[in-house]
């Protein structure tokens, strides 16, 4: 099992992979919408701890893997203002099978949003709003 964590300023980009043996690849792009709170914005604002995020994204990937078996999970998170339409996160899950890859996204996702030193500091409001 491999686990590659990338925090960044950067905007995201994750390259296809192939892993031996995976039959299945389930990702997950988390794509900054147009709206907060039903008011346009242009953009929403992240911040982290790195060192703990970056930890505990670890510890979490390989707590799930115990229960859904995986080869490789790749996760990158954008920090900074990361403008409507583009990517605030990529997750890819390679398993075996279909189910490992979408349980570890789904659980991944929802232990991120409560665990992890990442947050939400602030939206950008369009001017017209």
């Amino acid at each position: 099992m491999k686990i590659e964590v990338r925090i960044t300023e950067e905007p995201l980009e994750m390259a296809a992979v192939v892993v031996p043996g995976c039959g299945a690849i389930a990702r997950f792009d988390g794509i900054v919408r147009e709206t907060e709170d039903d008011r346009p914005i242009t953009a929403l604002e992240y911040e982290a701890y790195r060192p703990m995020a970056e930890n505990l994204i670890h510890q979490i990937l390989a707590g799930l893997s115990r229960s859904h078996p995986f080869e490789l999970a790749r996760i990158h998170h954008r920090l900074g203002v990361v403008p409507v339409g583009e990517a605030a996160i990529i997750l890819d899950v390679h398993s075996r099978h279909r189910g490992e890859a979408f349980a570890v996204v789904a659980k991944f996702m929802d232990r991120l949003k409560v665990d992890v030193p990442i947050w939400k500091v602030r939206a950008i409001f369009s001017h017209n709003d």
